[in-house]
């Protein structure tokens, strides 16, 4: 009986643990294959905000993102 439950309970541990990290490797890869904004959206978003966005500031912001997205 008690092996029984034993089992239950490390092999639900297990999968979660095992679904967690799945889930994780897939979201990383989809966003890294599909940003959430691109520099066109960046240099809409300037825009409305009322701001002229250079090349360069849109080049720095765009680097910014992608090193907070890589942390």
């Amino acid at each position: 009986m008690l092996w029984i439950i034993l089992t239950g309970v490390l092999s639900l541990i297990a999968g979660i643990a095992l679904g967690f990290f799945i889930a994780r490797k897939y979201m990383m890869s989809y966003l890294e294959k599909n940003p959430p904004i691109n520099e066109n959206m960046l240099r809409v978003m300037m825009m409305q905000m009322g701001q002229k966005p250079s090349q360069k500031k849109i080049n720095q912001m765009m680097k910014a993102m992608s090193a907070q997205m890589k942390k």
